[in-house]
């Protein structure tokens, strides 16, 4: 999953991007909202985390910007405006959540956790594939119920696959899942990912293909 974080404290948004990635979550940011319209219509998120009080341009007309330009992405507000007007005028612009600072860490996962549940079509906290199951709250995978040990960049192939399970998924989908623009990445280190997640869910009896010129595809049945 990739979250943009729009937000203008360094150290407040130094802070949440190391949550987000431990939390396995690629993560980008930016500190004022020009140039988070921009990146926000060219590239694609999985979840926007967005202050209200940005330099250049306010958050409201951000969240007004992409939902003009169909971004359906969900939008949490996390804010020091802790009004009623500016809750109520949050949510009518098309925010899906709404949160005030100061807040707890573990809630602000959790509200994360549930709007990117809510974002994915037929998401679910628990995806269950034959022998194969993936806790995504605790970003688990056991086999059988025993567990089976991946790295976090591991699990973003491996949980897009399965969110997608039937379906091809292109090199470039799996790398916008799994890197944020400011890191490398290169469709070699997917095909990397690809063969050890692959080695590791045979004993489940679960294939991933490599459809040529097109992506991967995960066997939809399971085992």
């Amino acid at each position: 999953m990739r979250i943009l974080i729009i937000e203008d404290d360094e150290i407040l948004a130094d802070g949440l991007q190391s949550s987000m990635r431990q939390a396995g979550y690629a993560v980008d940011h930016v500190c004022n909202g020009k140039d988070a319209v921009h990146i926000a219509q060219s590239e694609s998120f999985d979840l926007v985390i967005l202050d209200l009080g940005l330099p250049k341009l306010d958050g409201f007309s951000v969240l007004k910007q992409l939902r003009a330009g169909q971004r359906s992405m969900p939008v949490l507000i996390l804010t020091a405006r802790d009004c009623l007007e500016a809750r109520v005028k949050g949510l009518d612009l098309g925010a899906d959540d709404y949160m005030t600072k100061p807040f707890d860490l573990p809630e602000l996962e959790a509200r994360v956790r549930a709007l990117l549940r809510r974002g994915q079509s037929g998401y679910s906290p628990a995806l269950v594939h034959g022998d194969l199951a993936f806790d995504t709250i605790g970003r688990r995978v056991t086999l059988r119920g025993e567990p089976i040990s991946f790295s976090s960049r591991e699990l973003g192939v491996l949980e897009i696959l399965l969110t997608r399970a039937g379906r091809v998924v292109s090199k470039e989908q799996i790398l916008e899942h799994l890197y944020s623009f400011s890191e490398e990445a290169s469709s070699n280190a997917i095909e990397v990912y690809i063969h050890r997640v692959r080695k590791k869910i045979e004993p489940a009896g679960i294939t991933i293909r490599a459809i040529r010129g097109l992506g991967y595809l995960m066997d939809k049945s399971g085992a």
